[in-house]
């Protein structure tokens, strides 16, 4: 790969290092907030190799030991394009600072049923942003899970492995990994949570939301590329290194 990334370099003036396509490297760092980052390293193979995310990498490593992507339908992967943009809808939903913000709430008396207006946050809609996220998550997860596409099952155990990272935190909001990494919420510690701690996981640009957007959007991405892909009868990639220079396969985050 260095001798071809070489003398693509000498030919076109350019110094691309297209290790990062074929490999992951780095570390983990944590946010002020307590948001974990999504680096991935060394340390997280042998975490994923001894079963930690075990539907996901099992089909991913199981597809490592073959030439050739035995490749998912275009049905298949059209389904798995519109769960990713649903799942970052979602994810953006939850970092729209307004959702988090005190408004005026109506609020009925059980006993003689008269309203009252206070102020207050709008658990109703946090509960219903929360719940879609933790569905169009799970329904990924599942959907990732049953891929035989390489660039799929690579990004999708990415992002189980940071919401993996940040499980203490979304515990605090009532939020639980179960089984075949998907979430579970109890509504009734979310809105008991600190509001400092639920701002911390779902807003801003370094957030946990805004990680699982960013993956979401990369699950898309190579959702729509595996179905313009095409591979030689050997396997070979068929993308040219002219097309990941221009910038048409992007390196992951």
């Amino acid at each position: 790969m260095s001798t071809i990334n070489n003398d693509y370099s000498s030919q076109y003036n350019t110094n691309v290092d297209f290790s990062s396509y074929f490999g992951i490297s780095g570390s983990s760092t944590s946010s002020a907030s307590g948001v974990t980052d999504n680096t991935f390293s060394l340390a997280d193979y042998a975490s994923i190799k001894n079963g930690s995310y075990s539907k996901l990498l099992k089909a991913y490593y199981a597809n490592q030991d073959t030439k050739a992507e035995k490749g998912d339908s275009a049905k298949s992967l059209t389904l798995m394009k519109s769960g990713a943009d649903a799942l970052k809808k979602s994810a953006d939903a939850l970092n729209d600072a307004s959702l988090w913000e005190k408004k005026k709430i109506k609020k009925k008396d059980e006993k003689t049923g008269q309203e009252t207006e206070v102020e207050d946050y709008d658990w109703e809609a946090i509960t219903k942003a929360v719940k879609s996220f933790i569905d169009n998550y799970n329904s990924m997860v599942e959907k990732a899970g049953d891929s035989d596409t390489k660039g799929i099952l690579r990004t999708a155990a990415w992002m189980t492995s940071m919401t993996e990272r940040n499980a203490t935190l979304l515990s605090k909001a009532g939020i639980t990994i179960g089984e075949g990494n998907k979430l579970k919420l109890d509504e009734d510690t979310l809105k008991k949570a600190n509001m400092s701690t639920l701002k911390s996981l779902f807003t801003g640009p370094q957030s946990y939301s805004a990680k699982i957007a960013y993956k979401a959007s990369q699950l898309g991405t190579a959702a729509s590329r595996a179905k313009e892909t095409t591979y030689t009868k050997n396997g070979d990639y068929s993308k040219s290194l002219s097309q990941l220079v221009s910038g048409e396969v992007d390196e992951e985050a």
